[in-house]
Formats: C-alpha cells, sequence, structure tokens
C-alpha cells in the first residue's frame, strides 16, 4: 500500500521553541495574560508523576524538576543550578536554587530533593530502575544534594526532567502511602502554575504562580486543561475555537487535512526525546494456551504493520519492530526486521501447537484489552487480523484506571495493547517490561507479561551501569535479538507525536519533552 506523505513543518512555523530556531521579532516578545486551553484524551489518575507515568503532560507545570533539557537532551538548570559527577560515575553533587518556596509558601531545601529521589526509586514504574543504584541522598546543607551510587547510572542525568522525577515537598508527602495517587492536598509543587480546581471527569484550572522563582515567567494567567475522551467532540471544540492546544493525535487522525487548512491551526508531527513512543502487544504469559511460544508467533505473523500504519495511523507512525523504538535512534538495532506478514504460516503454526479450528472457524479465544490512552482502532485493526487465522480476540474496553487495576493489579487479561514509552533511554523506559525484577502486581507499567529470562535480565543490569556507548549499545543489541526470540511481546510501531495548536501560541514546547514542558515560556502574541 502507498504509504500517505505528510508536510512536516519547521518548529519555528509552530511556535515549537528550536535550539537552531532564529531570534523571535519584537512584535512576537513574550507577553503577559491569557488562558490557553489544553485538551487531554483522558484524565489521569493525578496531575503528578511521582508514582506513575500517565501523567507526564500536566506534572511539570505544577511540579519542577532538577533539571529541565533542551531538544539534544543537554540539561539545563531547573531546582538544580549547577551539577558535577565524581571521574567513577559513583555520585552526583547538585547545588540547589536558594529562595524558592513551595505553593504553599514554606521553603524548598534539599530534604526535599533528597526525599523525592528515594520516593521516586520506591514507588515510580521507571523509577525503581532509574534510581536502584541510589544508595545515599545526602543533604550537607539546605542547598546541596549528594546522591551516591554503588553501580553507575549512565542515564541519570536524563531522567531528572519535571515531567519524569518531580521533586515533591517532603513536609506533605512523608508518611503518605507511597502507592496512592496524590490528590489536591498534595499537589504543591514549586512549578510555574498553582493548582486552584480540579472537577473530576471534566476538567482542571492552574494559575499562575505569582512568586515563581524564574521571574517575569510564566507569563500566561491560566491554563485550563479539560479532560474529553471523545475525538470528535475534541475536534468541534477546536473548530469552535474552545481550545489552543492537543497532542497525542488529539483529533480522529483523518481529520488532520482539515485543520492543515484552517488558518486558525499549526498541525506538527515530531518527535521528542522524552517520549520514544512505542506500541506493543504484551501477552499474559500466565495464560496456558500462550505459553506456547507458536501461539505467540502465529500473532506475530497474522499482523500487517504496514497495513497498520496507514489504515490506523494515515501514516502518522513507523513501523518499530524490536522492544527498543527506533524513535530511540542509536539504540535500536536495525538488523531486526518485523516478522512477515503471512497468514498461512499463523495457521501452520496454529496447527503445530494443537489449536485446531472449530466449525465456526474459531480456534481459541483471548481477552484483549487497549491502553485508553491509544487510538481504540488499533484494537479493531488486530482483532480483524486474528479473526482470520482464528483466533477471537475479544475486546474489553476500559476507562484508565479500570484498565490499569484490571492489567497490572488483577491480571485478568491474555494480551494487551500497551504503549511503554522508551522515553530518552532503554534503561529508564525499556527495561522495566522485561526484568524480571520490575514484576511486581499493582505496579502500573512493569512487567505485565512476566517475562523470567536470566540472560535478558543479564543483560539489562550490565547495560544499566556500562558507561563505554559502544558497549552499552553492544547489550542492548543483545538483548533485543533475544527477546525478538522468545516473544514475550510483539512490537507494532512507533506513533509520530501530533500536536494542533493555535497559531497565535508561541513556545508550548522547548525542549525534549515537548508538550509536558513547564509552559513557563508559553505566551500568546497579541495579533
Amino acid at each position: 500500500m502507498r504509504r500517505r506523505s505528510f508536510l512536516i513543518l519547521s518548529a519555528a512555523a509552530l511556535g515549537v521553541a528550536a535550539t537552531s530556531a532564529p531570534a523571535l521579532a519584537q512584535a512576537d516578545a513574550p507577553r503577559h495574560g491569557g488562558t490557553l486551553r489544553f485538551v487531554m484524551k483522558y484524565e489521569p489518575p493525578t496531575l503528578s508523576s511521582i508514582n506513575n507515568t500517565s501523567t507526564p503532560l500536566t506534572s511539570g507545570k505544577i511540579f519542577d524538576g532538577l533539571v529541565t533539557y533542551d531538544f539534544d537532551l543537554n540539561p539545563k538548570p531547573q531546582l538544580a543550578t549547577s551539577w558535577t559527577m565524581s571521574p567513577d560515575g559513583l555520585k552526583y553533587t547538585f547545588k540547589l536554587r536558594e529562595g524558592v518556596t513551595w505553593h504553599d509558601g514554606k521553603p524548598f531545601t534539599s530534604a526535599d530533593a533528597a526525599f523525592s529521589i528515594l520516593r521516586l526509586k520506591q514507588g515510580h514504574p521507571r523509577g525503581r530502575s532509574t534510581f536502584s543504584n541510589v544508595t545515599e541522598a545526602n543533604t550537607p546543607d539546605a542547598t546541596t544534594l549528594e546522591l551516591v551510587l554503588s553501580k553507575p547510572a549512565p542515564f541519570l542525568m536524563v531522567a531528572l526532567g519535571p515531567s519524569e522525577s518531580p521533586i515533591v515537598p517532603k513536609h506533605l508527602y512523608e508518611g503518605v502511602d507511597i502507592a496512592t495517587p496524590p490528590g489536591p492536598p498534595l499537589l504543591i509543587g514549586t512549578g510555574p502554575f498553582v493548582l486552584k480546581e480540579w472537577v473530576r471527569g471534566s476538567h482542571a484550572v492552574l494559575e499562575r504562580n505569582a512568586n515563581y522563582w524564574d521571574k517575569p515567567k510564566p507569563y500566561l494567567d491560566r491554563v485550563v486543561i479539560r479532560f474529553m475522551p471523545d475525538a470528535a467532540a475534541r475536534a468541534a471544540a477546536f473548530e469552535a475555537g474552545d481550545l489552543d492546544l492537543g497532542s497525542s493525535a488529539p483529533v480522529p487522525l483523518a481529520d488532520l487535512p482539515r485543520f492543515e487548512n484552517d488558518p486558525r491551526f499549526a498541525v506538527v508531527r515530531k518527535d521528542f526525546a522524552y517520549s520514544g513512543a512505542q506500541h506493543q502487544i504484551f501477552f499474559n504469559l500466565e495464560t496456558e494456551v500462550l505459553k506456547d511460544k507458536r501461539v505467540r508467533e502465529a500473532v506475530a505473523h497474522a499482523l500487517d504493520l504496514d497495513r497498520m500504519v496507514d489504515t490506523v495511523f494515515y501514516g502518522a507512525a513507523k513501523v518499530s519492530p524490536s522492544p527498543v523504538s527506533v524513535a530511540l535512534g542509536p539504540w535500536f538495532d536495525t538488523s531486526i526486521k518485523p516478522r512477515a506478514f503471512d497468514t498461512a504460516k499463523s495457521e501452520k503454526l496454529l496447527d503445530e501447537a494443537g489449536l485446531t479450528k472449530k466449525a465456526d472457524g474459531t480456534r481459541v479465544q483471548l481477552r484483549l484489552l487497549i491502553n485508553p490512552f491509544i487510538d481504540a482502532r488499533l484494537a479493531d485493526f488486530v482483532r480483524q487480523s486474528l479473526r482470520r487465522v482464528g483466533i477471537d480476540a475479544v475486546i474489553q474496553p476500559r476507562e484508565f484506571a479500570a484498565y490499569v487495576k484490571q492489567v497490572y493489579g488483577d491480571r485478568q487479561f491474555d494480551m494487551i495493547i500497551e504503549s511503554l514509552s522508551n522515553v530518552f533511554d532503554p534503561t529508564v523506559g525499556v527495561q522495566r517490561g522485561y526484568w524480571s525484577k520490575n514484576f511486581k502486581p499493582g505496579l502500573p507499567f512493569s512487567n505485565s507479561a512476566r517475562y523470567e529470562s536470566p540472560e535478558a535480565d543479564r543483560l539489562l543490569e550490565a547495560a544499566a551501569v556500562e558507561i563505554d556507548p559502544a558497549k552499552r549499545k553492544a547489550l542492548f543489541r543483545e538483548f533485543q535479538q533475544l527477546v525478538y526470540r522468545d516473544i514475550p511481546s510483539v512490537d507494532l510501531l512507533s506513533p509520530l507525536e501530533v500536536v494542533i495548536a493555535n497559531k497565535k501560541l508561541r513556545n508550548y514546547a522547548v525542549g525534549a519533552e515537548g508538550v509536558g514542558s513547564n509552559w513557563a515560556d508559553a505566551y500568546f502574541v497579541a495579533n
């Protein structure tokens, strides 16, 4: 099938800050005022990323990180003004910003930073890996944080942004159950916006933090976040002039040409380094029939990934057949190719596995769930593809909280279509899905397959501490080939980030975190 072609607009044309963009004209100088109306497909369980990975778009508005990043993942000061690493990679020292206050007026100190890092290590799905080598978080004085490691963590400095590792107030979080999604009493940060209202099922309102340390920012007076699960309703709201910004393909992809021709909007398709987007099918290896690798391989051969990109994503995605997303560039093993679309081979494998066809043409029935943040048409595509070879994949649609509970808590599923974003480094984004030590019922976005491989563990653990980039890349290459052979998952594609923005909006994505940046720099031009 012919791949659709798309216009990829420049960052400057879309109001997206870029390191190579020329200085803004005087007429576009930042100005105060205005309300940014942002839409999300689903309401997350909390607005903070302290113990989950479902809120990267909201966390950085309320909470700061130690650092933030430019588009090339070079760290920039946020709560930390400077940092050093010991030659052996076992000690990081951060000098923290003075005079910063929490939204409740209490002073920010190194005790808050140390507490947050250790809490991320215990209760965050990726933080359990990211900070696993951190043995001590010392605070020699109120503006110094020292992280002592048992082994090197070559990815650590790119894991400290506010959308991934927010710094939270110790005086509020201490003693609170680490797994509890923080509600409004705990959504107190040092970031550019203060939570003023959260109406469950409807919207959240953030207002300008007049005491923000980075004056005169933020420029916006207010941010209204609307939760709208219906794609057609989101499209109508944009066209009615009720929304200014949306990401993760906020309208049906088939509608994008209409928005591209609307002079009020800019449409961008872009990879942001802090996303490393990846969609995959994970098998529940505790399901008896799925313990047979031939069945899992049959599923892989039943899927036409090129057609999936064209029909479900309208070309706004890339086939990504490895557990390390193609979006991660140098970490992706280019020798790994998707299994050929071959329904005859699928049927042969299923026959060999003893799954013979019944009179109605089915061989086996399996429960299929999909992360509700993913376009539901992908589940329909997978269901129809598997029906052709006799697998009846019954889709069980769930709201986000119910999906997380059923999959990661109750483990009541056979296959899931998940989006374990690889983010900015395989140790942080990929390891959680395949490391046997990360299997923990109730921990979201972890090892849902219950994949257990001593060799995969060895490779992941070695790569996590390897300082030499070439050796580290080789370890990840071996890991990718091993997972490809074992098939605990079928990796599908890497969707591009699709953003729709009011053309008057500037600086809504100023670095690697994309729309997940803190919007302290965002503003509207006058005309």
